[in-house]
C-alpha cells in the first residue's frame, strides 16, 4: 500500500485538514462546520441552489440563510450526524478516495474520552469500510513530525 492509500485526518474544532501520508502539507484544509437551510423548500440563494446539509467553505458564503452546527467542540466531537457529514465532503469531495481502498491515520486530543474512540473507529470501519484505523494522540504526532522520538 503506498502513501496515497494511507489518510491523515485531522478533525479540529476551527477546521479539518485532510491528505495523504507522506506528503508535506494538507490537501484541504476546510472549517469544521454544518449547515441545514433555515428554508423547508429547495430555493436558489445567491446564485446557488441550497442543499438539505451544506460543509465547510459553502455555510460561510451561505451563513444568514443556515442554521449552523460545529460538530467538534475542544476537539472532541459532540454530534456524531453532523461529523458524519464533514467526513462525507473530506473524504468524497475533498480527497475524492474510495475508503475502502485507503487506510486512516485520525488525530486525537489528549483528554478525549475513551467512547469517543470507540465510536470514532467504529464509524471509520463500519460507515467507511476503511482497511485500517489508527489514532494517535495530536502532540505525539507533532513529535514525530519532527524527529523528536525514540532514544536520543
Amino acid at each position: 500500500m503506498d502513501n496515497k492509500n494511507v489518510v491523515v485526518c485531522d478533525n479540529g474544532t476551527g477546521y479539518v485538514k485532510c491528505g495523504f501520508a507522506g506528503e508535506n502539507f494538507p490537501t484541504s484544509v476546510f472549517p469544521c462546520v454544518v449547515g441545514r437551510p433555515l428554508l423547508r423548500y429547495e430555493e436558489s440563494l445567491m446564485e446557488q441552489t441550497v442543499k438539505d446539509i451544506v460543509v465547510g467553505e459553502t455555510c460561510a458564503e451561505l451563513r444568514h440563510q443556515l442554521d449552523i452546527n460545529y460538530p467538534v467542540h475542544n476537539g472532541i466531537v459532540q454530534n456524531w450526524e453532523d461529523m458524519e457529514h464533514v467526513w462525507d465532503h473530506a473524504f468524497y469531495n475533498e480527497l475524492k478516495i474510495n475508503p475502502s481502498d485507503c487506510k486512516i491515520l485520525l488525530t486525537d486530543p489528549p483528554l478525549n474520552p475513551a467512547k469517543n474512540r470507540e465510536k470514532m473507529i467504529e464509524t471509520m470501519f463500519e460507515k467507511y469500510n476503511f482497511a485500517g484505523v489508527f489514532i494517535q494522540i495530536q502532540a505525539v504526532l507533532t513529535l514525530y513530525a519532527q524527529g523528536a522520538y525514540g532514544d536520543s
